[in-house]
Order: C-alpha cells, then structure tokens, then sequence
C-alpha cells in the first residue's frame, strides 16, 4: 500500500463482510471455529453460504444441500437466523455511516463507499481510514472484512474480491488497463454462464480480446451487452455511488422437504410467508408496490409471477391475497419444491394501504392485522397466529 502511487487519490470502496452468516455463527459458538459450517435448508434446500473450510472441501453457495453434504460429509449444518445477521449487519452499516455519508448497501453484509472529501474529516487518506475500519470490525464485533479500493465502483468490487478473506486490494486507474487484460470476461458484472458461453462461441473468453476489438463493433454484434463488456474492459465505469439506496426487493422462499401441488397447503404456507415478507416492511418503515411470486418445480424450472398494484402496501392480507391469485393459475397438478413470495418497486410507507372505499371488507382486515402487530409487538410473534399460518407453520 505504501508504494501506490495513487493511494492518496482514491476513494470509491467496497466493503465486503467475510462468509458473514458463517462468521457471525462461529463467532457465537466458538466450537464451530475450526469446523465446516454450511447455513441453508435441510437435505433438499440450497447453500445460502458457508465458511471457508467448507469452500476448500468443495462447498459453495446456491448448491443444492445433498450436494453439499456430499463435499463435504462432516460439515455442521445451520438454519438461517436472518434476525441476529440482520443486527450484526446494521451495527457494520453504522459504521460505515461514520465514516462517510456515501454509503450504498448491496446487501445485508457489503456496500460501497465514495470517500472523496472526507480527508480533512478523518485526519489521513480513505486508504488509511478503511485499514482502520477494518481493524475495529475485527476488534468490536469479532469479524473480518475484505476491502477493495479504486476510483470506480466496478474495480472497487473487483479489488474486493482478490485477496478474500481479510484482504485489501488496491487498483488504480493507471494499471486498470492491464490489470483488467489478463481477466476473463466473467469478471464482468452481468456477464453469467449463458453470456460467458455465447462469447466463447465467438472466439470471447478474456478481456484482452475484448479491449482488442472496437467498441462500435462489439455494440453492433452483441447489443447492449457488446457495449458494457467494452466499456468495463478498459475500466470506463462513470455510475456514481448512491447513499441509502439498499434493497431493491424484499422476500422469503422455502423448500418443501416433501413436493406439494394442493392450493390449502401451499395457500398455508404462503400465507406465512406473506407475514415473514410484511413484518419485515413494517419494520423498516416501507412499502412496495410490485409483488413477486416465485414456485420451482421438481424438475428445478423457475416459474417467477409478478403483479403491479394501484397502491404500494405492507400488509400481509394483500401480499398474500395478491400472490395467491397469481399462485392459483400456476396449479395444473404441477408439483412443487419450493415458493417463496416478496415485493419490489420499495418505497417510503407513508403512501401505503390506503383505505380501500370500495372494499371495505378489505379495511376491515388492514385494521385486524394492525391490531395483531400492536399485540404481537407487545407479547411476541407467536401470541397471535391465524388458523391458515398455524396450519403453515408445520414441518415443511
């Protein structure tokens, strides 16, 4: 770091928590620390992450569980506690707020920073102050993170995820070019397994044939892919970091331990689901106003439903009663692993669930689930429960 000649210049990071879900649960087990440790579902759900040891034994995240498992025999699997990770990640959040306004979370466990401007504040450079910054995160809450440091987002992102985990990369506008030329196109964002092979069909498969060839034509054969393969090729990145921007969707899925196909067991845990996806709105004060449901079928076929509603909401009944009519089309003896339903198009909930004059039955059943939450934020989640998620809540 002391011999970049650009360090004192730049300022655009990304922070990157290490194996988070992972890393929060071996910090409050302390046993775990020298095991693998997988956090997913049961046998037939997915990897939602896991730690390093299980990495190097083949694990990965997406993975389907028996798959896993197979890897990696011994591995010690743990449910998600998206509370406790979800605390963990909005005490880190803070502190990243302390050190700039600038901050645009991607996630619960990473965000970038614009640190420009910032030197007379902190007294040192933002190479400086993100080495601080990383210290105290493994000092105060006993985790590590991995820094990438640049002078735009996607090298920054790029930097991040070099040296993981506990790394700190630099890349600076000078070597971008040839950094950037020895990488393959997969460390382009957007740029997945269907794009990687159509440009392998093409002759594609490293940035430096990409920087080789001109713009216009890249544009010409492939469209607006060709374009944003060129453009981040040669390190050209002018998006701006966007503070408070967050989540851009809210959701919660499940995988059935058994295939399901009947609309009153799918209607119970959809139901249940609805609540998990509301409580979760209501918390963080916002709405949306596109609701998206999602099934998966034996066969592992994606069938992704939306809908666009008049108003944005956070109410469980009408996330529910919404993915409930799109749900009930998809029913044709189909069989099902998984359903999950969640919301988009975010908003502040000061404009949600307006009384509806038409339905007023529709009213009638906003002002029950608000008088719920008001019992279940006094007496806990479980005090209060419908038949139909009651009915949802068992082993799935």
């Amino acid at each position: 770091m002391i011999c970049h000649e650009e360090l004192d210049t730049l300022a655009f990071a990304h922070i990157d928590c290490d194996a988070f879900y992972a890393s929060v649960e071996k910090r409050d087990n302390p046993e775990l620390m020298s095991k693998p440790v997988i956090i997913g579902g049961g046998k037939r759900g997915v990897v939602a992450t896991c730690c390093y040891v299980a990495r190097i034994n083949g694990v990965r995240s997406a993975m389907p569980m028996y798959k896993a498992l197979e890897a990696c025999p011994d591995a010690i699997v743990i449910k998600p506690n998206m509370e406790k990770y979800s605390k963990t990640g909005h005490e880190i959040r803070k502190m990243m707020r302390e050190l700039t306004p600038m901050v645009e979370p991607i996630s619960i466990d990473e965000a970038f920073l614009d640190l420009n401007g910032t030197q007379n504040l902190h007294g040192a450079s933002a190479a400086m102050v993100l080495a601080r910054f990383a210290k105290r995160i493994e000092s105060e809450l006993n985790l590590t993170v991995s820094v990438g440091l640049s002078y735009c987002k996607f090298l920054a992102k790029v930097a991040s995820d070099l040296e993981k985990p506990k790394g700190y990369s630099i890349v600076g506008k000078e070597e971008a070019l040839s950094f950037l030329r020895k990488q393959p196109v997969s460390i382009i964002w957007g740029v997945g397994k269907v794009t990687q092979k159509m440009l392998a069909r093409e002759g594609i498969t490293n940035l430096s044939t990409v920087q080789d060839m001109k713009e216009n034509d890249l544009a010409k054969r492939f469209g607006s892919i060709g374009l944003h393969i060129s453009r981040l090729s040669r390190g050209i990145d002018h998006r701006r970091i966007t503070p408070g921007s967050g989540a851009k969707s809210i959701s919660s899925e499940t995988t059935f331990n058994t295939d399901r196909s009947e609309l009153g067991e799918l209607s119970s845990v959809l139901r249940n689901l609805s609540e998990k996806v509301s409580k979760r709105l209501k918390e963080k004060h916002i709405a949306g106003q596109t609701i998206v449901l999602k099934m998966k079928t034996t066969e592992f076929k994606s069938r992704t439903r939306s809908r666009q509603l008049t108003d944005p909401t956070q109410l469980a009944d009408r996330i529910y009663r919404t993915g409930r009519e799109m749900m009930v089309k998809e029913l044709d003896g189909t069989k099902f692993r998984l359903l999950g339903i969640g919301v988009s198009s975010l908003l502040s909930d000061e404009t949600a669930d307006p009384l509806d004059l038409v339905d007023e039955a529709a009213t009638k059943r906003a002002e029950v689930e608000r008088a719920m939450d008001d019992v279940r934020n006094k007496f806990g989640d479980k005090a209060l429960e419908l038949g139909l998620t009651f009915k949802g809540t068992k082993k799935i």
